[in-house]
């Protein structure tokens, strides 16, 4: 049985924390800027935890 390799396109969006939890990137960042407040622009920039349902799918792409 071979091995199973790592999503490549996953595992550039997702990180694993070390208490075993999913994040990403927050989308919405990269166009049209102009008419978000300075607010919602920094929110933005930061990480996002994965939501339960997206972890079983998320865990087998990124399976090493």
């Amino acid at each position: 049985m071979p091995k199973i390799k790592t999503h490549r396109g996953a595992a550039k969006r997702f990180k694993i924390t070390g208490s075993g939890k999913i994040v990403s990137c927050k989308a919405g960042k990269s166009h049209i800027l102009t008419k978000k407040s300075p607010k919602r622009k920094r929110i933005l920039g930061g990480v996002a935890e994965i939501s339960a349902t997206d972890y079983p799918r998320i865990r087998r792409l990124l399976a090493k």
